[in-house]
Order: C-alpha cells, then structure tokens, then sequence
C-alpha cells in the first residue's frame, strides 16, 4: 500500500478520551509521555524504515476492493508478498463475499458467499503468480458452524476436488462472529510460490 494510502485511513493520535489501561498500553509503546503527550512520529519516507524483509501489497482489485476503501475505512490489506531466498510467501488476509465496490455479495446465501470467497482468493493469488497448488494452509471462519460446516465441506471438497489438489492444504475451521452481520464466511490464507531466485 503506498505510504500516501496510509496517511488518508490513519487518524492522528489523540491524547483526548483514553481509558486509562489504553494510556497505560500507549505509555509502555513509547507512544505517550506519562503526562500524555504524543512522543513519535515514524518517519514519512519509507526509506528510513528498516525491515527485516522486503514486502509488497497484494491486490485483485477486479474482484474486491481496498479495505482502506470503505466508507468507514480499515486498516489492513488483502495480503502480503515477501521472498525467504527462492520461494515467495504469500499471505491472504481473511477475505470474504465482497464485491469491488466494497459491498457484500450474496446476502443470506451461504453457498453463494463461499464460492465469492473462493473467487477473491483464486483472484489475489494469480496476482502474485499463485495458484490454490500453492496454498499450504487456509483458516477457515464461519459464522454459524453447526448450520452452515455440511455445505461449506461439501463445496471446499467440490472445488479442491475441480483443481485437482493433492495434497489438500492444512486447515482450521472456526465459528466466529465476522467484520460485518451479513458475512456468513472468511477464509485466510497462506501460500509458498518458487520464485526462480534459487535457479
């Protein structure tokens, strides 16, 4: 996400309305001063900033937006990219039946939301050069497992067994209240792509 990104979804820090475990918290950061001023400021220029690693935003921004594009904006991002010597590691943020214009798609209709999640999943991958043979693990949350775990098994199964995968990617399945009421599904994901440099 480029830097100018950020800075339209950040919102300075307050010294205003902290309760005082959250100035306590912000205190033992560096972030406010015992008497509650704000001590840091990261640098703007992204060259100043050390990283261990060099990563990169993931976007498939035909099939699902920006979460810093929604009208109440989020703070994260689809997913990242980051080489360790030959392979690039592709992390997918949790990533549900959203359109690209940031809506829910398939309100009520499980099944419907989880191909969706499937189609923005299948679209970040290919954009960073992936495919689902190159998942190694999915984390799977559902907002009412005890209804909705038949036909979520039954339509991963369909579309693992489509593509052709073997071996399956290592999973955990859990019930979880979702960003949003209408959400039924969210799946993360993590995949490992060679990326030449060992060759």
């Amino acid at each position: 996400m480029p830097i100018h990104a950020i800075e339209t979804v950040a919102p300075r820090l307050s010294t205003d309305a902290h309760t005082t475990g959250e100035r306590e918290e912000m205190v033992a950061l560096g972030i406010l001063s015992r008497s509650g001023e704000v001590l840091f400021a990261p640098p703007r220029d992204s060259s100043q900033i050390q990283r261990g690693i060099d990563k990169h935003p993931m976007h498939a921004r035909t099939v699902l937006n920006e979460a810093y594009d929604y009208p109440k904006p989020s703070s994260f991002v689809r997913g990242i990219r980051f080489d360790l010597g030959d392979k690039t590691m592709l992390m997918i943020s949790g990533t549900a039946s959203i359109d690209d214009a940031g809506l829910t798609a398939h309100v009520g209709d499980f099944r419907a939301q989880l191909w969706r999640t499937y189609r923005n999943i299948t679209s970040l991958l290919e954009a960073d050069g992936g495919t689902w043979h190159d998942v190694v693990r999915t984390t799977c949350y559902l907002r009412d497992i005890e209804r909705d775990y038949k036909d979520f098994n039954e339509v991963r199964t369909a579309f693992f067994g489509w593509l052709g995968l073997n071996p399956l990617p290592a999973s955990t399945g859990i019930q979880a209240r979702l960003c949003r009421e209408d959400l039924l599904v969210e799946i993360e994901a993590i995949a490992v792509v060679s990326n030449g440099k060992g060759k």
